[in-house]
């Protein structure tokens, strides 16, 4: 193939969060070489991944199960730190190590079939040929935000958790948080200190888990994810699986009446939110802690999605189209589980790429 303007290489790693930066540590390992053998395209303006947009309150201490990516721990870090800046900085030093050569800010508009059994990747630099797709590009860039009469005329001010400034914002304000995520419940417990009020809705009611987190337990939540994905699902957040781990701040805000969840209400008003039974709450603010979803729009033209509406993998493979895989999505939406899927997914790639055809893919 010679197509002016097009350039080659053998794989696309669309994304470089955890799951992108372990796919391309582990191509570096196969001895494939950064813009040669294969390219790391990254939306986001600088390393970190969605860790680089965490609100500031959100220290180191406080995250959990943030697992070091493959070949180069992170230590020394500080604690007291935002997230933000620690795990940023360990990206950029992860990158630099392993001369990984990130492109960005690259905005991948599209992927779709090319010639000879190639994939074209349409970017904001110009278009990629690639004979297989790494697609690592999480969740943090479609906020889910649901729908409920009357949302909007509400006169106070609507935000969601991806744009979650810190609690000072919200001083003497009343608050309605919206969410049964790990996400609601911290901003809960900060907004509450400052807060003239705050409202915890759910959808459902949150489960609190009580004990540690085991290896025999995450294994089952991880089986249940994967179910879903086998069967063309979109794949569910950790927390609906995994529960609500109980801290002891969360015990003694259950106490104080701050971590006790009222059912979602029915409706929204101009001055707040009301239910079916007649009652109200007035509000400043509501703030939609309700999660994001698979950013995987993109890859739309190669019709990959089931008719449930999620991408059925084989492993990190998509099931429709050989040359394609998703990591960080579903079973492997976790530090560790992105470490293992980028892993899997080169491991996979290495077989396809020294096939003697082109791969073509499954019919629809």
């Amino acid at each position: 193939m010679n197509n002016p303007g097009v350039r080659e290489t053998k794989v696309v790693v669309i994304g470089a969060g955890q799951a992108g930066l372990s796919a391309a540590y582990h191509l570096r390992r196969a001895g494939y070489e950064p813009d040669r053998d294969f390219v790391v395209l990254d939306r986001s303006p600088r390393p970190g991944g969605a860790w680089q947009f965490r609100w500031p309150t959100l220290t180191y201490g406080k995250v959990h199960g943030m697992h070091a990516l493959p070949g180069m721990e992170l230590t020394g870090a500080d604690g007291s730190m935002p997230s933000s800046a620690v795990i940023g900085g360990y990206f950029a030093d992860y990158e630099r190590a392993f001369g990984l050569r990130v492109h960005r800010p690259v905005d991948v508009r599209a992927v779709r079939d090319g010639q000879d059994g190639r994939l074209t990747v349409e970017s904001s630099e110009g278009p990629w040929s690639a004979r297989a797709l790494i697609n690592a590009t999480g969740t943090w860039d479609r906020p889910f935000w649901p729908r409920y009469p009357g949302q909007a005329t509400f006169l106070g001010r609507q935000l969601h958790t991806a744009r979650y400034p810190g609690p000072q914002a919200f001083a003497g304000q009343r608050v309605v948080v919206v969410g049964g995520g790990t996400s609601a419940v911290q901003h809960l417990l900060e907004i509450a200190e400052v807060a003239a009020s705050t409202t915890w809705v759910t959808r459902r009611p949150p489960v609190f888990r009580e004990g540690p987190f085991t290896e025999e337990w995450g294994r089952a939540a991880v089986a249940r994810v994967e179910e879903r994905v086998r069967e063309g699902l979109p794949p569910q957040s950790v927390v609906s699986v995994t529960g609500l781990p109980m801290t002891e701040a969360m015990e003694r805000a259950r106490a104080a009446g701050v971590l006790v969840p009222r059912p979602v209400f029915d409706r929204v008003t101009p001055t707040g939110v009301a239910w079916a039974d007649g009652s109200t709450v007035d509000a400043d603010v509501i703030l939609w802690a309700t999660g994001f979803r698979a950013v995987v729009d993109h890859l739309s033209p190669l019709k990959l999605r089931e008719p449930g509406g999620g991408i059925r993998l084989e492993g990190t493979r998509a099931a429709r189209d050989p040359r394609v895989h998703l990591v960080g999505y579903g079973p492997s939406a976790s530090t560790i589980g992105a470490n293992r899927a980028g892993r899997a997914a080169v491991r996979e790639i290495r077989a396809l790429l020294g096939s003697s055809q082109p791969p073509v893919p499954a019919a629809v």
